[in-house]
């Protein structure tokens, strides 16, 4: 469409408040009843109200393991599983659920119990795999989390579902929802950062969509930055060759005369977002290389971390980036780390990867809980569903793969008021069904929410119509998580 003809089609408010019948009297009652209804907000602030009760938590750091991590040789000991060694998983234990393509023509599900060992530890005596020796010395700071389920069965519905709470691409993520509910603690970052771990120099595994971190239909401003772990840390915050600060300043002040000229006419919001967008842009060109400099790092933090922590874009130095992130201020950090889709050769695998992300997911809750901020920091550990116990492919004593399994797996929490040193919910003995304590994914983003001081019903966007929520029409604040 022309830019002329479409400007002459859009209805500014002052056209609509002279025609309605009204007119500016309703809206100056309207004013007088809620006078936060017509004030003006700062790009950081949230809104007006939030949050509903006390908070818990000033920040998170949620720890995605993407790909979906076998519960069963990590957390969910079940030593029983031993006796039914390559012997067909039993229908009354399936009962008939849905299972992926991946393995719906085997001719058999034979039972592939976990190769390694299990002990218990902590005050509470928690089991824990022998692949989390880091882990498995803070368990009485953590809530294990036995019984999450989903309806997903394959990664990106599964990990869109319980990144957005909608199976379908569009809609906001847990970080924009922050972002957009309870504003920036810091002027200078984003409220919602996201950082990429490489894995062996890669990241490999199930692609991870921008919609992940995405804002939906909210404001564009309340999407996550992600920060990349070679070359400039955010795409084209650099100048360009040949342009000085001081250049840059000046376009941007004529630039935001421009776009203030044009919201004046249109009244678009997305205008004023697009403002304090690239505000946010040329602080960052000071505040993210100081982030990112670790040189003042003590040498007994870095060696906590482990070796891997002083090369740009591992699991260990996006660990330690997300302690600085939440340092500053920063509402939402989000560290994704791919690989964990092992349907085949899954004891070697596996292995890796534990031995990747046990030690700085350790070494991060130390950091914070020495520097006081684990009292006010949420940390989650998990992926987007579990692994099922028979096997997908060939089986031997050394050798297994398993399949997607969304109707129970295992994640963790700690800090912000989290109840520390509890196991919570059961499964059955092939960790196939819960049998008490559910946790859907519904009920993990409310209680998530409900640490953050916000009713996670009253958290809502009207859009096409209709409220939308996190939640959509269902969750469950899990109170048995709480301290």
């Amino acid at each position: 469409m022309d830019p002329l003809l479409e400007a002459g089609l859009v209805e500014t408010r002052r056209h609509f408040f002279a025609r309605s019948a009204g007119g500016i009297g309703t809206a100056a009652l309207a004013s007088l009843v809620n006078p936060d209804l017509f004030a003006e907000k700062k790009a950081t602030s949230g809104l007006p109200g939030m949050p509903h009760f006390a908070p818990k938590a000033k920040r998170v750091i949620y720890l995605f393991m993407s790909g979906a991590p076998s519960q069963l040789d990590m957390w969910d000991y079940k030593p029983k599983m031993k006796e039914y060694y390559n012997k067909d998983l039993p229908d009354s234990i399936r009962n008939g659920q849905r299972i992926t393509t991946m393995t719906s023509g085997q001719k058999r599900f034979p039972v592939a119990p976990s190769i390694f060992k299990f002990n218990q530890h902590g005050a509470h005596g928690a089991w824990v795999s022998e692949l989390l020796p880091h882990t498995a010395k803070m368990v009485d700071d953590l809530a294990v989390i036995k019984t999450v389920n989903t309806e997903a069965i394959n990664h990106d519905p599964a990990i869109t579902y319980i990144q957005t709470g909608s199976q379908l691409p569009g809609r906001p993520s847990t970080g924009a929802w922050m972002s957009y509910g309870l504003g920036s603690m810091n002027d200078n970052l984003p409220a919602f950062m996201v950082l990429h771990s490489t894995v062996n120099g890669g990241f490999g595994g199930q692609a991870l969509y921008s919609r992940l971190w995405g804002a939906g239909f909210l404001s564009n401003r309340h999407q996550g930055v992600s920060l990349r772990s070679a070359g400039d840390p955010v795409l084209y915050l650099s100048n360009p060759a040949g342009m000085s600060d001081s250049m840059r300043r000046k376009m941007l002040d004529e630039l935001g005369r421009l776009n203030r000229e044009r919201f004046a006419a249109v009244g678009d919001p997305e205008i004023q977002a697009r403002i304090s967008q690239y505000e946010m842009a040329y602080r960052m060109q000071t505040s993210v290389p100081e982030l990112t400099d670790i040189s003042g790092e003590s040498k007994a933090t870095l060696e906590m971390y482990g070796p891997e922590v002083k090369k740009p874009g591992t699991f260990a130095a996006n660990c330690l980036l997300a302690r600085r992130l939440a340092e500053r201020g920063v509402r939402f950090t989000q560290i994704f780390i791919r690989q964990w889709d092992q349907h085949g050769n899954l004891p070697k695998d596996i292995r890796r990867q534990c031995g990747i992300v046990d030690r700085p997911s350790w070494a991060l809750v130390q950091d914070l809980k020495q520097r006081g901020m684990l009292d006010d920091t949420l940390v989650i550990w998990g992926g987007e569903f579990g692994r099922t116990i028979y096997c997908q492919g060939g089986l031997s004593t050394k050798n297994y793969g398993r399949d997607h399994h969304p109707r129970c797996y295992t994640k963790w929490m700690t800090g912000a008021g989290i109840k520390g040193g509890i196991v919570y919910g059961e499964t059955d003995d092939f960790s196939y069904n819960v049998v008490d304590k559910p946790v859907h994914i519904h009920d993990l983003n409310a209680t998530i929410l409900n640490q953050f001081g916000v009713d996670h019903e009253k958290l809502t966007y009207r859009h096409q119509g209709r409220d939308f929520r996190l939640t959509d029409v269902h969750g469950e604040v899990i109170s048995g998580l709480l301290a």
